[in-house]
C-alpha cells in the first residue's frame, strides 16, 4: 500500500527545495504550482477554461497572463472563487492521475502549497510542514524581486498561518539552513517507514 505523504508551508519556507530533497531520496513527487504551470499553457484545459472567464487574461499565443491574472484578483475579490472553481477540478484530476500511476510507491509526495486551505490533507496519511522564522520567510520572498510587501501582505493573509500549519502538522521540517532540512527530511522518511513496517 503506497504510503501518501503531503508536503506543504507557507510562502517562501522552502518548501520547492525540500520537495526537491524528497524527490532525490526517491519518491515520486506531485507538484500542485507545476501542475497548474502546465495546465495554464496554450490549448490546456485551464487555459481555455480562463479564457473563457477572464479573456483579457490570456496572450496572443494562447497562454494564461498570471501578472493580468493578479491584477485581476487584487482589483475583485470574488475573481479568486471563479478561477479555483474552473482550474480546482482540472488539477484534482491531475493528481488522482498521478497517484493511480504511482501504485507500486513506497512512498509518494504531493506538494501543494495550500494542502490545508483545500482540504487536501484527507487524502494523506501524513503531513509535513516546512517552516522558518517569519523574518527568513519575509527576507526570501522579497529577495527574489518578483512580488511587492502588499502582494506578499496579501498571499500571507489567504494561507492558514504558520503556527496553525505546524500544529496540524505529523511532521515539521525547519528550512533554517538547507543541511536542517535535508536531516528533517531523511528522519521522516525514516519514521514513516518504521511506522509502515509496524
Amino acid at each position: 500500500m503506497t504510503f501518501v505523504l503531503g508536503l506543504t508551508g507557507s510562502i517562501g519556507m522552502g518548501k520547492s527545495t525540500t520537495a526537491q530533497m524528497f524527490a532525490e531520496e526517491g519518491l515520486p513527487v506531485w507538484d500542485a504550482d507545476a501542475t497548474v504551470h502546465r495546465l495554464y499553457q496554450p490549448g490546456q484545459p485551464a487555459a481555455l477554461a480562463i479564457g473563457a472567464l477572464f479573456p483579457t487574461a490570456i496572450d496572443k499565443d494562447g497562454s494564461v497572463n498570471r501578472a493580468t491574472l493578479r491584477a485581476l484578483i487584487q482589483a475583485d475579490a470574488t475573481v479568486l472563487d471563479r478561477l479555483n472553481a474552473a482550474v480546482h477540478p482540472l488539477v484534482a484530476a491531475d493528481r488522482a492521475q498521478f497517484l493511480a500511476s504511482n501504485q507500486t510507491a513506497e512512498i509518494v509526495l504531493l506538494d501543494v502549497p495550500l494542502l490545508y486551505e483545500s482540504r487536501i490533507d484527507t487524502a494523506c496519511d501524513a503531513v509535513a510542514v516546512v517552516s522558518a522564522p517569519p523574518e527568513l520567510q519575509r527576507q526570501r520572498v522579497l529577495d527574489r524581486g518578483a512580488m511587492t510587501e502588499a502582494e506578499f501582505q496579501t498571499i500571507l493573509a489567504r494561507q492558514l498561518p504558520d503556527a496553525e500549519k505546524r500544529k496540524r502538522a505529523t511532521y515539521i521540517i525547519p528550512t533554517t539552513s538547507l543541511a536542517a532540512a535535508r536531516q528533517a527530511v531523511k528522519d521522516t522518511l525514516a519514521s514513516i517507514r518504521r511506522t509502515k513496517d509496524a
